[in-house]
């Protein structure tokens, strides 16, 4: 057995980010935990197949954005990591928004 130690090296920062998540077209409703430049992490007690395609629809404060994207693994009665997929200019501005703003919070 190799005792070699693998590490998940991040391409983007993840920040801890508390909104309301619907699973468009199932009615399924759940939280965002975490958010980065490329995807989120749901938490759901009934999380969606590995390689399943979504449509997600964050509420935060004030404003509301829809994502497509692919779950790329899972936790069994815990949630899921999703990547966004063709991020339109618009998801892209309200994303940096976000993310500056949770960046903020850290440095202050």
């Amino acid at each position: 057995m190799s005792d070699t130690h693998y590490t998940l090296a991040r391409s983007t920062p993840r920040f801890a980010f508390i909104a309301e998540a619907e699973i468009l077209g199932m009615g399924t409703h759940a939280r965002v935990s975490e958010l980065s430049a490329r995807g989120c992490y749901i938490d759901s007690i009934n999380p969606l197949p590995k390689d399943t395609d979504v449509r997600i629809r964050i509420r935060y404060g004030c404003s509301t954005c829809d994502f497509s994207g692919t779950v790329i693994y899972t936790h069994a009665g815990f949630g899921m990591g999703v990547v966004f997929a063709g991020l339109s200019t618009e998801q892209r501005s309200t994303l940096d928004v976000w993310l500056a703003e949770l960046a903020r919070k850290l440095d202050s």
